[in-house]
């Protein structure tokens, strides 16, 4: 229809053409060339119409070469379908008749089931019925026994067992005299090696050297500046740090004693700036340890900093890494904090990598699982939850908060990390001689000690010095008078007796001084 169509509106157009050609030509020319153009017009209607055929049957032509394809097109999808429905029903047919199998597979085999069942069954009740009768002929035999003997089984059996208990007590002696006589052939040797095993076991520091710095001089002369006159400068030495100063005969030296290893360090510190700078007097020494405090501090920061960069920790808070670098100044049962923390860490990493975790948050919570242990504020929680409450104050991730607070099964575990970390905590504490319980033990003591003469009303300060035989407490002069410090002594003294566990005496000394300052200008 639409090359008919097409060829009308052609030959119309050339139609109107051509009349309206006509007219014109009419209007002006003669009649010949009416003629002349109506002959035209003939001829260009006749080539329109030609023109209008010709497309007509290129459409026509067009129309049934689309229509061919579209059919073939049509009849490979439906081949395609047919053939995927059929590929379909033989899969279907296929999985039915291996069910259908494997259903009568399990039929056969609950049959079979069913009847080794029944045939046990049969077994028991044999079994049963056999062992009434030999139950019954045993009772029978042994009240033959009985009448034959003149004897009860309870009677036989109690004669029984006390030759066997003698015979095996003369073999038991026998034997022990045979391990003592071998036992002093190798009495030197085996000696030696429990000796040697021993100390490889337990080898670690000593109290002694965990609780004293010596300090060397370079001549005895020095010793006077330090003491002082009438002792005033050791006496601020002491106040300002908490560390006892033991000058004795030792040449060229004088002992710290203290049991925190940071009140050693800042004294330590302390004497070698007053020492090389030549003036020693309460106000210099009281401004060069509150100096060398604040430098000690910036030591443990860089400390803290150097240690998770080796580690491969990054964005920790600073206050962790802070805490962090001051676990260089505890211990942990004779076991120096930050070594036994990195010890953790590095057993956390390689602990997780073999198990396909995250490595690095394993060494993380390795590394800070002990931050409880440096407290700035004493408090009644555990090391295990307030390290984690530390943990949860500085952003840390949910599962490293969870290892730390759980590695003493003080918190649930709810993270695979958890248990990894008390693990290897037990693993590092547990090594031959790594810890030492009496250590530990000291240390508390020691700081309950301070504690409880803290707890008055009036005192400033209070150090446990000479190893805990010597408690010193400084009272603030304006609240405590001179009575109210033989009273606090007294009292204090009775606390201790009362509340505490020790060795040997306790001296208790209140200091109370009062100091007027003033500067001119």
């Amino acid at each position: 229809m639409e090359p008919n169509l097409l060829a009308y509106i052609i030959g119309g157009i050339a139609l109107i053409v051509g009349i309206v050609a006509g007219k014109i030509i009419f209007a002006k020319n003669t009649k010949k060339q009416v003629e002349e153009a109506e002959e035209q017009s003939r001829k260009i209607l006749t080539d329109a119409q030609a023109a209008a055929e010709t497309l007509k049957k290129e459409k026509l032509l067009e129309a049934k070469e689309k229509f061919v394809q579209l059919k073939a097109e049509h009849d490979r999808e439906v081949l395609d379908r047919n053939r995927k429905i059929g590929d379909s029903e033989n899969r279907i047919k296929q999985k039915e008749q291996t069910i259908n199998q494997k259903i009568e597979s399990l039929e056969k085999q609950v049959k079979e089931n069913e009847a080794i069942k029944e045939n046990l069954n049969r077994q028991i009740e044999v079994v049963n019925l056999k062992r009434t009768e030999l139950e019954k002929h045993q009772e029978e035999h042994i009240r033959r026994l009985e009448k034959i003997a003149g004897l009860s089984a309870e009677e036989a059996k109690a004669q029984l067992v006390e030759s066997l208990k003698q015979e095996a007590q003369t073999q038991a002696l026998a034997i022990q005299q045979e391990i003592i006589e071998d036992a002093k052939l190798k009495a030197n040797k085996d000696a030696r090696k429990i000796v040697i095993q021993t100390i490889q076991r337990t080898a670690a520091e000593q109290t002694i050297e965990n609780t004293v710095t010596v300090f060397n001089l370079e001549s005895d002369e020095i010793k006077g500046q330090i003491i002082g006159r009438e002792g005033r400068n050791i006496r601020a030495i002491e106040a300002a740090t908490g560390v006892d100063l033991v000058v004795d005969d030792t040449p060229e030296a004088i002992v710290l004693s203290s049991f925190d290893p940071l009140r050693r360090e800042i004294a330590r510190l302390s004497l070698q700036r007053l020492v090389a700078d030549g003036r020693i007097h309460p106000a210099r020494i009281e401004e060069v340890v509150e100096k060398t405090r604040k430098q000690l501090e910036d030591q443990v920061m860089e400390i803290g900093e150097r240690t998770v960069i080796e580690l491969g920790v990054h964005g920790l808070h600073k206050e962790l890494v802070r805490i962090v670098g001051k676990m260089r100044f505890r211990s942990s049962y004779g076991q120096n904090l930050l070594m036994h923390s990195r010890e953790v860490a590095n057993l956390c990493g390689i602990m997780a990598a073999e198990l396909g975790m995250n490595p690095k948050l394993a060494k993380r919570a390795g590394l800070l699982h002990d931050i409880g242990k440096v407290p700035d504020e004493e408090t009644e929680l555990s090391h295990a939850l307030l390290g984690a409450k530390l943990a949860e104050k500085y952003g840390e991730n949910p599962a490293v908060v969870n290892a730390i607070g759980a590695h003493h099964d003080e918190m649930e575990m709810q993270y695979v990390i958890s248990p990894i970390v008390q693990a290897c905590d037990a693993i590092s504490g547990a090594r031959p001689g790594a810890r030492r319980e009496i250590m530990q033990q000291y240390l508390q003591r020691i700081k309950d000690l301070e504690n409880l003469a803290l707890a008055y009303q009036g005192v400033e300060k209070a150090y446990a010095i000479q190893a805990g035989r010597e408690l010193r407490v400084i009272v603030e002069a304006d609240k405590v008078t001179d009575m109210d410090s033989d009273k606090l002594s007294f009292e204090i003294a009775q606390k201790i007796q009362t509340d505490m566990v020790y060795p040997g005496q306790i001296k208790v000394t209140v200091i109370r001084e009062k100091r007027a300052v003033n500067v001119a200008r």
